[in-house]
């Protein structure tokens, strides 16, 4: 576990992680192609299908560069709003966005604690590696939940941990291969020992399953 989040008060954590994406930006697309040997991109298009967002409003939190808010608006999304805490990211988000020939698809600075959205705004909200970077996951969830119309759908797409040798095996492949890509890449190895420490220390599966539970939705389901 990352020893400096068990050590701080829980608004350090939220300022530290601000700051380290707002490092990152630059190098975020090209590192995240290289850890996940470009799977991560198969990842997010299948958490938009489960969104199932033709003709739906979308909201896609802790958007980053914008890769699943873009998929939000090509498999259909009618309006599409990206948002993140991290302003930096969302000037990227918004070039790709516009090289991409999207007009359905806008940005906005949101935290996914507080979200600025009237209650019952949208059709389906997702979010792609964002639960463990937040300081209260379940109030997360409740905001999600608060934004979402009857009937709508969230979709989470995280890093969680895994638990026994096979899980202790790809931390640790993880662990070297982020240090060591986050300091030839990017210059910033603290940055990239945060991501497989943040995961470690992250909820199971079956316990994010849980926790979006006693947030209060129904029919919740989770693949590995």
């Amino acid at each position: 576990m990352n020893e400096r989040f068990t050590l701080t008060p829980i608004e350090e954590k939220a300022s530290y992680v601000r700051a380290m994406f707002t490092r990152i930006v630059g190098h975020y697309d090209l590192l995240n192609d290289l850890m996940t040997a470009g799977r991560h991109r198969h990842w997010k298009r299948l958490a938009v299908r489960a969104a199932e967002p033709d003709g739906s409003d979308a909201l896609d939190l802790g958007c980053g560069t914008g890769d699943i808010t873009r998929e939000l608006a090509r498999q259909g999304g009618r309006r599409v709003i990206g948002g993140d805490f991290v302003p930096e990211m969302l000037v990227a988000a918004e070039a790709r966005a516009r090289a991409a020939g999207l007009d359905n698809v806008s940005f906005t600075v949101a935290d996914a604690l507080a979200l600025p959205f009237a209650d019952d705004s949208f059709d389906c909200v997702t979010s792609g590696f964002l639960v463990r970077n937040v300081t209260d996951q379940a109030a997360a969830f409740r905001e999600m939940r608060r934004v979402l119309r009857p009937g709508g759908r969230v979709v989470c797409l995280e890093a969680a941990r895994r638990d026994g040798p096979l899980g202790r095996l790809l931390h640790g492949g993880f662990t070297v291969s982020a240090r060591i890509l986050g300091r030839i890449v990017a210059g910033d190895a603290a940055a990239y020992a945060y991501l497989p420490r943040s995961a470690a220390a992250f909820a199971s599966p079956h316990e994010l399953a849980a926790v979006i539970a006693n947030a209060g939705f129904e029919r919740v389901q989770y693949r590995t």
